[in-house]
């Protein structure tokens, strides 16, 4: 599973790393709402929401699955505005400004993502402002999320003019109750690190460049598609000429675990990486890797092995003899652990003696959670 963006003939100086305010705001607001899944900002997320006004506090629930479960497109208005730079700008005011230059059809179906996860990679999906079927799902997936997003949609779509002065009236708040400190002190951070990946992208090169990004990202030998190891399938492509050529990255210091990227059809694409990522005991795998791994201990056989092999190295006898099974069925299940990456095997003699890694084996719950929440 991976998303794929199409680069074959992308000018290397179309590949651009910049900061967003926008897309940060959206980054600070979803650790707000999901702390769960951003453990070290349980500081920042407690001290800001004891700050917060509640009247601020109850609007923010309102619109609260634009980031809370799905990222909307609408804090990237940049990567959908034809015939625009294709760029963040350098403000919050100045990117609200682009956000108030979507068409609304196109504001509309990026707020109401979450109604359309399912169809995110298909294109020529009628729009629910004028499609009387269309508008139908979109409130049926709205009443299925519960009572306050049912409101929110109804209202999106029979008075966007409305919602959209409510939504920038509410970023605005928020920037003045918490955000803008917050941006005055990773904005730096953030542009120095857009420009050492310019430079890395620059001197070495795109896969490079990638590799300071994120090793979930990776670029083929042709240099023609970048594929982010995600747990979705999707593609897109940053040569669309009718939104303009381009693909850009921007960091994030709230995103961690999250790699995002934005691939809806008729937007450019964007990749949201994080900054300060947790360094690993080792790199971590692919998600593959992580299902072989996990698919390797299921096994209720392999289950019994490892409680042999978690406690000493054991020899194919020897496991064959403790299991009551042959030693080619030891075999075949010591190969699928050995694949899955979560043995050691060392000499003895003429002997092959087999141990767990216990270090990779724990692991993977927070593998795990990486992955999904990738």
């Amino acid at each position: 599973m991976s998303v794929t963006i199409d680069i074959a003939g992308l000018p290397a100086e179309r590949i651009r790393f910049a900061p967003s305010p926008l897309a940060e705001l959206c980054m600070a607001l979803h650790a707000l709402s999901q702390t769960a899944h951003h453990p070290r900002l349980a500081p920042w997320a407690t001290a800001t929401t004891a700050a917060l006004d509640p009247c601020l506090a109850d609007r923010l629930l309102e619109a609260d699955f634009l980031w809370r479960s799905s990222f909307s497109d609408i804090f990237m208005p940049f990567a959908g505005t034809p015939g625009g730079t294709g760029l963040p700008a350098a403000t919050l005011a100045e990117e609200l400004d682009v956000l108030d230059g979507l068409d609304d059809e196109r504001f509309v179906t990026a707020a109401l993502e979450h109604c359309w996860l399912a169809l995110y990679n298909e294109g020529g999906v009628p729009s629910p402002l004028k499609d009387p079927a269309s508008r139908a799902r979109v409130l049926e997936a709205a009443a299925a999320r519960g009572p306050a997003q049912l409101r929110f949609s109804r209202r999106l779509l029979d008075d966007t003019a409305a919602v959209r002065v409510w939504l920038r009236r509410l970023l605005e708040d928020c920037d003045e109750a918490f955000f803008a400190e917050t941006w005055q002190r990773t904005g730096p951070q953030q542009a120095a690190d857009a420009r050492h990946k310019t430079e890395v992208l620059r001197r070495k090169g795109l896969p490079a460049a990638l590799r300071e990004v994120s090793a979930a990202l990776s670029v083929d030998a042709a240099g023609t598609t970048i594929t982010a190891d995600k747990m979705v399938d999707g593609s897109t492509t940053a040569t669309d000429p009718t939104i303009g050529a381009g693909l850009v990255l921007i960091p994030t210091n709230f995103g961690w675990p999250h790699l995002l990227v934005l691939h809806a059809p008729g937007w450019r694409p964007v990749v949201h990486y994080p900054l300060g990522t947790p360094e690993p005991a080792s790199s971590p795998g692919s998600v593959e890797q992580l299902r072989r791994r996990m698919d390797a201990l299921a096994h209720p056989m392999r289950m019994q092995l490892c409680r042999s092999l978690a406690r000493a190295p054991y020899t194919t006898g020897e496991l064959a003899t403790v299991c009551g099974i042959s030693a080619p069925e030891v075999s075949r299940h010591l190969s699928v652990l050995k694949k899955a990456g979560l043995l050691h095997t060392r000499r003895q003699g003429r002997y092959a003696q087999h141990q767990l890694d216990l270090s990779v084996v724990s692991r993977i719950g927070s593998d795990f959670i990486e992955g999904i929440l990738r």
